[in-house]
């Protein structure tokens, strides 16, 4: 009689302990890290001098990821290049590279370091993870030889890819994601042959992973939200404010909330090249947020996150927005509009001449309308509405096509 009852109290145990482990909110932090940066990028350097490098940006980071741990954090983001920082060669990266396996290896580097040769970087990142009971998402290089069999691999014999590693509460690599969309000037990564769609389960949540330059394609960044069903997105950045529409704050808010997710945007500090702007943004409300340009120091950010936002966001009503825009009437208004180009996009603007007005800006058909009161009109500054019905275009290319290497 007890060995029939066993396998039920079993599963009625484990089905206890699962719902005793979920957690219906978690503390998330990300990092804003000023990055220390090479001395020189142009020729190679030693890997004893890499090491060195690369141990001076760890031990910043080891800083915040302990002080996130204490305040109870179950999960920190670092940015995009926050451990050697950017502008390489093929070269000159190559001596920062470990090789990063497939998690699916089951491996936690703090224990066995060797497993997968030299990975100094990796193992002291597992440390971490596992010293503070704390989900650690950084960003480094992984290395990949290949052979002249395969017609796509580069003349040095190896793929280089931008990575994102995320190592669990005890240390062990639980996701690895190879940026798609690289930036322009990444000239030292190669492009993944196929986008990859990169998830892990936690008690709080199911997560997804991608990079920068990413969020602005359909993948991988809309697919692993809509076709993978996570709760949130861990993501790494190194994100050049450019003004009006890609300041690193407003856009990446408005992603969460558009997506129904919770985003933990880290970004890298370097206000030469206006780099700021990290957050911890939830489907209903910018958590909290920093952006900086007027002091070179890194910023670590908390906040409670619902742990399954989906579960209790409701969808807003379909509106018929055609429907809505032939009833409004355009604002008649004597001043010509004139072009404008916006990263390589060509709006058509109209001036806001006055303290309080209202206007309407059209190209093709699309038109915008605007009514508003300033508190101040400062001479020296020109405020304009601008329209743009079209195709985006980054560095005189299409996204769609982006997105197709």
């Amino acid at each position: 009689m007890i060995i029939s009852y066993f396998p039920k109290y079993v599963a009625v145990l484990a089905l206890f302990v699962l719902s005793v482990s979920a957690l219906d909110t978690f503390i998330a932090a990300v990092y804003e890290h000023a990055v220390i940066l090479p001395n020189r990028t142009e020729t190679p350097v030693s890997k004893e001098e890499t090491l060195l490098l690369m141990s001076k940006n760890i031990d910043v980071l080891e800083k915040a990821i302990k002080l996130a741990a204490r305040k109870g954090a179950h999960i920190i983001v670092t940015p995009e290049d926050g451990i050697y920082g950017w502008v390489f060669t093929r070269e000159t990266i190559y001596p920062y590279l470990e090789d990063i396996p497939d998690p699916e290896v089951n491996w936690i580097p703090c224990r066995d370091p060797q497993r997968f040769g030299h990975t100094p970087v990796q193992e002291r990142l597992s440390c971490l993870a596992k010293n503070n009971s704390i989900y650690v998402v950084a960003n480094i290089g992984d290395k990949k030889p290949c052979s002249a069999s395969d017609p796509q691999c580069p003349p040095d014999g190896r793929y280089q890819y931008n990575t994102d590693v995320v190592f669990d509460s005890e240390g062990r690599l639980v996701a690895r994601y190879h940026k798609y969309n690289l930036f322009a000037p990444e000239i030292q990564f190669d492009f993944p042959k196929n986008s990859e769609f990169v998830t892990f389960d936690t008690p709080f949540g199911k997560f997804g992973i991608f990079t920068c330059f990413d969020i602005f394609s359909h993948e991988p960044a809309v697919v692993v939200v809509e076709e993978f069903q996570v709760d949130s997105v861990v993501y790494p950045t190194a994100w050049y404010n450019t003004l009006p529409l890609l300041s690193a704050v407003p856009f990446h808010s408005a992603w969460a909330r558009a997506m129904g997710v919770n985003l933990l945007a880290a970004n890298t500090h370097n206000t030469s090249m206006h780099m700021t702007g990290s957050g911890i943004y939830a489907p209903d409300a910018v958590k909290v947020y920093h952006y900086d340009m007027e002091t070179e120091s890194g910023q670590l950010m908390l906040s409670e996150l619902k742990s399954w936002p989906r579960r209790e966001t409701i969808s807003p009503a379909a509106v018929d927005w055609s429907a809505y825009a032939r009833a409004v009437k355009p604002f008649s208004s004597e001043q010509l509009n004139f072009p404008g180009m916006i990263y390589f996009d060509e709006f058509t603007f109209t001036e806001l001449k006055r303290n309080a007005g209202n206007y309407t800006v059209c190209q093709k058909d699309l038109c915008c309308h605007l009514t508003y009161r300033m508190s101040e009109k400062r001479t020296d500054e020109v405020y304009a509405l601008g329209a743009f019905d079209g195709l985006h275009t980054v560095e005189d290319m299409h996204v769609t096509e982006m997105s197709n290497h």
